[in-house]
């Protein structure tokens, strides 16, 4: 990307502040353990002390629980959690947040919900504006034009797939590149291959767990200690480093 295209990218997601994370939680950690100092870190730099939580992709537990886990986890470090269930206009509630924050779980009950709740243009708009952004999982695939590169079963049916669309590539958490032994379906990898086929437009960026962007200030940066697998139609896979430059997701 020449300079001139690569400011003219940066200007246009100036305002917006994300943190895209793959998962709440490595194998042998306590939930949101790794990556709360991220969070936290990324909230209060921005001034935030409450944000606005978003729980719908809770499936097999309450809006309720899924509210008192991330409570636990992040009130003591000075980040007052509130869950858009508890709000009377939910739209208001939107307009007032000083961020969001979707956590994962089910995709597609996530976006069904926002969407039924007329909420998609409202979050969207808030964030560009500069609202902090914080998702996992679920929550940064719903950053992405299109929920089409969530690893969840399509459990119920939202309007359509199309979600945030705050970044201009799809996201696919929880990134493996294992293909077990003695199992003959498709890889992870196998899978994105066919989405680029049919979206030869798109990148799809592969964020294997214990990684997340960050989109600060029209700058975009990996973080973590493992490398990302980026795919794009025509193209071979590419794997960049947390020190990369990542500025052409963004074209």
């Amino acid at each position: 990307m020449n300079s001139k295209v690569q400011n003219e990218t940066s200007g246009r997601y100036s305002k917006m502040k994300l943190l895209l994370i793959s998962n709440s939680t490595n194998a042998g950690e306590e939930y949101l353990e790794y990556c709360k100092p991220d969070i936290v870190e990324f909230l209060k730099s921005y001034g935030v002390s409450k944000a606005l939580f978003f729980p719908f992709a809770a499936v097999t537990f309450s809006y309720d629980e899924y509210e008192r886990k991330v409570q636990e986890k992040l009130q003591p470090l000075g980040i007052e959690i509130v869950s858009i269930h508890r709000a009377g206009d939910a739209t208001e509630a939107v307009s007032e947040a000083q961020a969001v924050v979707v956590g994962g779980g089910n995709t597609f009950q996530l976006l069904k919900a926002i969407q039924d709740l007329n909420l998609t243009e409202a979050i969207r708009s808030k964030v560009q504006s500069g609202t902090p952004y914080v998702g996992w999982s679920a929550g940064s695939n719903l950053a992405c034009p299109t929920i089409c590169t969530t690893n969840d079963m399509p459990i119920v049916a939202p309007k359509t797939f199309s979600s945030f669309n705050l970044v201009p590539f799809q996201i696919n958490p929880h990134y493996l590149d294992a293909h077990p032994t003695g199992h003959a379906g498709e890889t992870r990898e196998q899978r994105l291959q066919e989405y680029i086929a049919a979206n030869p437009h798109c990148y799809v960026a592969g964020l294997r767990e214990a990684s997340m962007l960050s989109l600060i200030s029209g700058e975009l940066k990996l973080h973590g200690s493992r490398a990302m697998r980026v795919f794009k139609s025509g193209q071979a896979p590419l794997e960049l480093q947390p020190n990369d430059n990542l500025q052409f997701l963004l074209s």
